[in-house]
């Protein structure tokens, strides 16, 4: 498994924030949305403008069934979205929203 991979690489070299992410998302990939999620988080409490990690920490509460914290996670990811001028990433960040958004 991928995440194994991440564990290791993360054991070895702790404070490197990008082996953190991968395995965020190698354990999202295999379908552990909630022990992705604190990676996610331990990332943005590092690089607090890190839209990817938000992005995907909404996505984990998403498949959680979190709605109303993945609002407020895609809300944030917005604003850092329209901040570094990524439109591509700002275009899905709108899609999410009015997916998870009550009508």
């Amino acid at each position: 498994m991928k995440s194994e991979k991440f564990k290791e690489l993360l054991a070895a070299n702790p404070e490197n924030e990008l082996f953190r992410f991968s395995l965020g998302q190698a354990l999202m990939d295999e379908g552990n949305p909630s022990k992705a999620i604190p990676l996610f988080e331990k990332c943005q409490q590092k690089k607090p403008d890190w839209m990817m990690a938000s992005i995907l920490k909404a996505k984990c509460q998403i498949a959680l069934k979190r709605m109303e914290e993945a609002r407020v996670e895609l809300n944030r990811a917005l604003k850092l979205a329209i901040e570094q001028e990524h439109e591509a990433p700002e275009a899905e960040i709108r899609k999410l929203l009015a997916a998870v958004s009550p009508n």
